[in-house]
């Protein structure tokens, strides 16, 4: 074996250990999730906790449809934070029929700062059994809180539901954005439950027991979601996931809203992992919890884009470096081709699964784009370590679609 052959083998061996953990959670996904029904008299009192900055286009609405849902009214009460607002969301969340707090004190820091302060004002005393917390441009099923309920009387004490984006017809992003949560709702959330895993904190559509909140807190940092999971997975707590507990909102629309919030997940992902990972590896390895190291795994393993980027590059090195250098044995060529057919037909068998139509296909078939701009997004905010805040996203401007 010659020393070009030696060097593919051994980077072959580290990126089929990580696509092999994507195949795994792909085909545990397969397997249909048990829907538990929902015919029991609903118990649980509910608060639906909603951060809100500036949102006087979409505030309204959101208020309204939560006001509408198929739950005993006196069992649940919808609070908005309008968080150093300085347009009528608060005017117009409160006359939708929401409990409104109005923040001005302290820096905007957004989404996080927000909603601790607001969850330390209505989790004092003893009004609630659970807490809900959307964002404030979603539009939630009508059955969201009786799925929630049932699942808290099942014994669940985090329960995350189905994100759908809300509107795919509305540009190339959105499409995108649609296509790749259809994805990720079934193989990051179900496929983990499936294999006894704890599903993600998608930040919004998410269901917490008061005590939880009580004892642990929101997250912290530029993702606080991804943060709070990784410290609910450190206090022994695992995310079940029910997909028939749906909320829908809005993706971005354009590059420029996109890259500012792309930007943001990267670094706070990266940030979040760099304080946490070894401790979940440790403890895992401690404690025999495969939950604890399926969140190291999380964080230590490459994306999905970086995979399917590296071994893009690698597998197009090699075959020149076999016509120009020194030949690569035949069989590990067709090794690194097998992992990259395998990484294609990924997000393909993922739609197939979720019985896309066919406008799913076609947008995920623009995707190597986004793999390309997501990786540079990636090298660019984890090398520069320029300061990113918290950037607000435009709502209410697209036409929804389902």
């Amino acid at each position: 074996m010659n020393l070009i052959t030696l060097i593919s083998v051994v980077a072959l061996v580290l990126v089929v250990i990580p696509v092999a953990y994507l195949v795994l959670l792909a085909l545990a996904s397969a397997v249909p999730i048990a829907r538990a029904p929902h015919a029991r008299r609903p118990t649980h009192r509910f608060i639906v906790a909603i951060p809100a900055h500036d949102e006087e286009s979409v505030i309204a609405a959101t208020v309204r449809r939560l006001r509408q849902l198929e739950y005993p009214g006196e069992l649940f009460e919808v609070h908005v934070v309008a968080d150093h607002c300085g347009d009528r969301t608060a005017e117009l969340a409160r006359q939708a029929g929401a409990i409104v707090h109005e923040r001005q004190e302290g820096p905007r820091s957004g989404k996080g700062g927000a909603l601790r302060w607001l969850l330390s004002r209505v989790l004092q005393g003893d009004r609630c059994d659970a807490v809900v917390i959307f964002d404030s441009d979603t539009r939630v099923d009508p059955r969201f809180l009786l799925v929630m309920d049932s699942r808290l009387a099942a014994g669940d004490a985090v329960i995350q539901g189905q994100h759908v984006i809300s509107n795919p017809r509305a540009g190339w992003f959105p499409a995108l954005t649609w296509a790749m949560f259809l994805i990720d709702n079934r193989f990051g959330n179900l496929g983990r439950v499936r294999l006894g895993l704890s599903a993600k904190n998608m930040g919004d559509s998410i269901c917490f027991r008061a005590d939880v909140l009580r004892r642990i807190g929101w997250g912290e940092g530029l993702t606080e979601d991804y943060q709070l999971r990784q410290r609910l997975l450190l206090e022994g707590l695992r995310i079940a996931y029910d997909p028939g507990a749906i909320g829908y909102g809005e993706a971005a629309l354009t590059w420029r809203q996109a890259r500012a919030q792309r930007e943001r997940w990267l670094r706070g992902t990266y940030d979040a992992s760099s304080q946490f990972a070894m401790r979940l590896l440790k403890q895992g390895l401690a404690q025999h919890s495969i939950r604890l190291l399926d969140g190291a795994v999380q964080a230590y393993f490459p994306s999905y884009s970086t995979l399917t980027v590296v071994t893009a590059v690698l597998l197009a090195a090699q075959l020149l470096a076999s016509r120009l250098v020194e030949t690569v044995t035949p069989v590990v060529l067709v090794a690194w081709t097998l992992i990259l057919v395998v990484l294609f037909i990924y997000p393909l068998f993922g739609l197939a699964l979720e019985r896309a139509p066919l406008r799913a296909y076609m947008a995920i078939l623009s995707g190597p784009v986004f793999i390309v701009w997501r990786s540079w997004l990636a090298c660019r905010s984890r090398l520069t370590r320029r300061r990113l805040i918290w950037v607000r996203t435009s709502h209410g401007d697209a036409a929804v679609g389902r």
